[in-house]
C-alpha cells in the first residue's frame, strides 16, 4: 500500500535511527515589555502563542533534522496572566512522532525579571508539526524515544490526542457528507 500523501511505499523505506526526548528540547525565554501588552495591560494571548509556536518549531526541526510546519495546536491553555517585566520561558519537546509528524508539549511559565521567586506556569499547548522537504512535500521523521516515566506518559497522553483528532477530523467530514447530500450548502 502506498502513502497517498506521498505516492511511496512506506514499507520500502530504510528505517531511520531513533532519537532521544532530551535530543530535541529546549527552553526558549523571553522578557516581556509594553510592546507585548493588550488592551487590559497583560501580556496578549497571541505574543504567548506566537513565543510557543517559536520553541515548537525549533524542536521539531531539530528532531526531525530540517524543515517542519505547523500542522496545528491543541490545547493552548492560559493559566495566569502574563505581566509587563516578566521573564517568560517556554519550554518545549517532542512527546509523539507519526511517520511524517510530530506532537510537541509546550510549557509556559512566568516570573518576575527582578525577584528570586520560583517561576509559575502561566500556560501550556500541544502542537502538531509536519516535517517538510525542500518541495513542501511531507518527509520522515526519526521516531522519539521517551527517556524517562514522564515522557513515557506524555507519548502515552499524546496518542490518545491523536486518536481524539483523527476521529473528530473524521465525523465532521462525515457530517458535512450528509449534510451535502441531503441538499444542505454550507
Amino acid at each position: 500500500m502506498t502513502d497517498q500523501a506521498t505516492d511511496r511505499d512506506p514499507d520500502m523505506e530504510p528505517d531511520i535511527p531513533g532519537k532521544p526526548t532530551s535530543a530535541s528540547r529546549t527552553t526558549l525565554s523571553h522578557i516581556m515589555t509594553h510592546n507585548d501588552t493588550n488592551l487590559l495591560g497583560t501580556v496578549h494571548g497571541g505574543v504567548i502563542m506566537k513565543l510557543v509556536d517559536d520553541a515548537a518549531g525549533a524542536v521539531a526541526g531539530r528532531h526531525s533534522g530540517g524543515p517542519a510546519v505547523t500542522a496545528s495546536m491543541d490545547e493552548m491553555a492560559f493559566l495566569e496572566p502574563v505581566r509587563v517585566g516578566d521573564l517568560v520561558h517556554v519550554k518545549a519537546q517532542v512527546n509523539w512522532t507519526g511517520r511524517t509528524s510530530m506532537e510537541v508539549g509546550v510549557r509556559v511559565l512566568a516570573e518576575r525579571w527582578n525577584e528570586s521567586t520560583p517561576p509559575t506556569q502561566v500556560g501550556s499547548a500541544y502542537l502538531v508539526f509536519a516535517a517538510v522537504d525542500a518541495d513542501g512535500k511531507p518527509r520522515r521523521v526519526p521516531p522519539v524515544i521517551p527517556e524517562t516515566d514522564r515522557d513515557r506518559r506524555r507519548y502515552q497522553e499524546a496518542q490518545i490526542r491523536r486518536t481524539h483528532r483523527l476521529a473528530r477530523r473524521r465525523a465532521i467530514r462525515e457530517l458535512r457528507e450528509q449534510r451535502a447530500a441531503e441538499g444542505f450548502e454550507d
